[in-house]
C-alpha cells in the first residue's frame, strides 16, 4: 500500500521484516515443540535459542539464486545457527511456516483493527448523546419523508458499526488458528501433539484437519467481513456528503485552518473525507472477491492464492486501519448545523403531517382510500402553491367534518415525532 494511506503501526506489521520475524517465530516454536517431544536435546535448543536470526538483505540476495523465498529464508538463517540449524523445519513443508505466520500477521493486524472500530463507535456513541432532540427532516428516494433526529442518525450507525466490529471478531477468531501438519497435512514426519504444543507456543489453535494449507474460506470471511464494514463506512459517508451539499448543510466537515477546497474556487469547502473514504471502502470490496476467488485450488494445494494474499493482506488491513481513523477524525470535527435542519424541515410546506392526518381520518370512520385522496389533494395543493399543508387541512370542509380543531392542532405537534427518541436511543447505546 502506498504510504499516503498506510498508519506506521499497522504499515509495520506488514514490513518483510516483520514477516520473516512471524516466519522465525514459527520455526521456533516448532523446535520447541521438538525438544518438548525429546528429539531436541537442551544444549542444541539453547543454540538455536541464541543465533536464529536473519537479515533481510541476505535473505533477498540468496533468493536471487533460489528462487524460493522460504528456502531462502532458511539459508540464512542456518547461516547464522551453525550445524545444530540442522532441526530447524524439521518434517515441514513451507506452507506450515507460511500459513501459520500468515495467520499471525492477520491477528497483529486485526486486533489493531478491533480498536480502530471501539474508536468509532464511541465517537458515534458520543454524537448520538449529543444531539437528543435534535429534529431534522428524515428522507426517502432524497425526499422529504418524515422528522426524525440527529441522534437517531447516528445510533442507526453506532447500531450498525457494532455489527461491523460482532462480526469482525468473529473472522479474527476463525484465522486464529496455525498447521504444522506437513506436506499433504497427514503428519507423515510430524504428529498432532507437536502441532498443538507449537500453536499453543505462538497464541493459535490447531487447524483441525489442513492439506498443505490451511483453507483459504478462513481468509475469506475475515475479508469479506472487512468488505462489508466498509460498505458501512460508504453508507456513512454518503450521508455525510448529502447533508453538506449547499442546498441542504445541515452538517459539514471541520474545515481547518489554512486549508484549501479548490485550486480555482477560492469559497469551496468539499466532503474530502468522506469522498475519499467512499473510494477506500470501494477498494477494500474489490480485494474481498479476489480473497474468495482464492477458495477454489487444485488438490491439496496449488500456489495460486500466494500472489493475490501477498497484495490483499496488506492492503485491505491498512486501508480498512486508515480508513477507521479518518472516519473518527470526521465524525469528532463534524460541524453540525441545527438552524438549518429547522429551515429544512418546513421547507416541503409541513407535508410530513400527511401520514397523521390520513390515520387520524381513518380512525374517524373514513374509508381508507377515501381518505387518501383527501390528504394527497390538500397535499399536491400545498406543493404547487407554496401553501403550508396544515392550513390547506383546516380550511378543507371534508375533513373538517371529521376532525376537530383540537385533533388537528395534536396532530401538528411536531414533537410527537419524537415521542420514543429516547427509548431507541437507551435500546441500542446501552446494549
Amino acid at each position: 500500500m502506498i504510504d499516503r494511506y498506510t498508519r506506521p503501526e499497522m504499515g509495520s506489521i506488514w514490513t518483510l521484516e516483520n514477516r520473516y520475524a512471524n516466519w522465525l517465530k514459527v520455526e521456533l516454536a516448532v523446535c520447541e515443540a521438538w525438544h518438548k517431544l525429546g528429539v531436541i536435546d537442551s544444549a542444541t535448543m539453547e543454540v538455536i535459542r541464541a543465533k536464529a536470526g536473519f537479515d533481510v538483505n541476505r535473505i533477498l540476495e540468496i533468493e536471487e539464486t533460489t528462487r524460493h523465498d522460504v528456502i531462502a529464508f532458511l539459508t540464512a538463517v542456518e547461516e547464522r545457527v551453525g550445524p545444530e540449524a540442522r532441526f530447524i523445519h524439521l518434517g515441514c513443508t513451507s506452507s506450515d511456516i507460511v500459513d501459520t505466520a500468515g495467520n499471525l500477521q492477520l491477528v497483529q493486524a486485526g486486533e489493531l483493527l478491533v480498536k480502530d472500530f471501539e474508536t468509532v463507535l464511541a465517537t458515534l456513541k458520543t454524537l448520538a448523546n449529543r444531539w437528543r432532540g435534535q429534529i431534522c427532516m428524515g428522507r426517502t428516494h432524497g425526499i422529504h419523508a418524515e422528522p426524525t433526529s440527529f441522534a437517531l442518525k447516528m445510533a442507526g450507525f453506532y447500531a450498525e458499526f457494532s455489527r461491523h466490529l460482532t462480526r469482525f471478531r468473529a473472522a479474527l477468531d476463525e484465522i486464529r488458528v496455525g498447521k504444522i501438519s506437513g506436506a499433504v497435512g497427514t503428519y507423515a514426519f510430524l504428529s498432532p501433539q507437536l502441532e498443538a504444543l507449537a500453536c499453543e507456543t505462538l497464541g493459535l489453535k490447531p487447524d483441525p484437519i489442513s492439506t498443505q494449507i490451511i483453507q483459504r474460506d478462513r481468509l475469506a470471511h475475515f475479508f469479506t467481513t472487512l468488505a462489508v464494514a466498509a460498505g458501512g463506512i460508504e453508507r456513512l459517508c454518503v450521508e455525510l456528503r448529502h447533508l453538506q451539499r449547499t442546498e441542504v448543510l445541515e452538517a459539514e466537515e471541520g474545515f481547518a485552518k489554512g486549508q484549501k477546497g479548490s485550486s480555482a474556487m477560492p469559497h469551496k469547502k468539499n466532503p474530502i473525507s468522506a469522498e475519499n473514504l467512499c473510494g477506500l471502502s470501494r477498494l477494500i470490496r474489490s480485494n474481498s472477491l479476489a480473497a474468495m476467488e482464492n477458495q477454489a485450488l487444485w488438490h491439496e494445494r496449488d500456489i495460486s492464492h500466494s500472489s493475490v494474499e501477498r497484495v490483499i493482506m496488506p492492503d485491505s488491513t491498512i486501508l480498512m486501519d486508515y480508513a477507521l481513523n479518518r472516519l473518527n477524525r470526521l465524525l469528532e470535527g463534524l460541524r453540525v448545523i441545527p438552524e438549518n435542519m429547522e429551515r429544512n424541515l418546513h421547507a416541503s410546506c409541513d407535508l410530513f403531517y400527511s401520514q397523521k392526518v390520513l390515520t387520524a381520518l381513518i380512525d374517524s370512520g373514513m374509508p381508507r382510500q377515501e381518505a387518501y385522496v383527501a390528504v394527497q389533494k390538500n397535499a399536491m395543493k400545498s406543493w404547487e402553491t407554496h401553501t403550508p399543508f396544515p392550513d390547506l387541512i383546516r380550511q378543507d370542509p371534508a375533513i373538517a367534518a371529521h376532525l376537530s380543531a383540537e385533533t388537528l392542532a395534536r396532530l401538528f405537534d411536531i414533537k410527537a415525532y419524537l415521542k420514543y427518541e429516547d427509548e431507541i436511543l437507551d435500546r441500542v447505546l446501552n446494549n
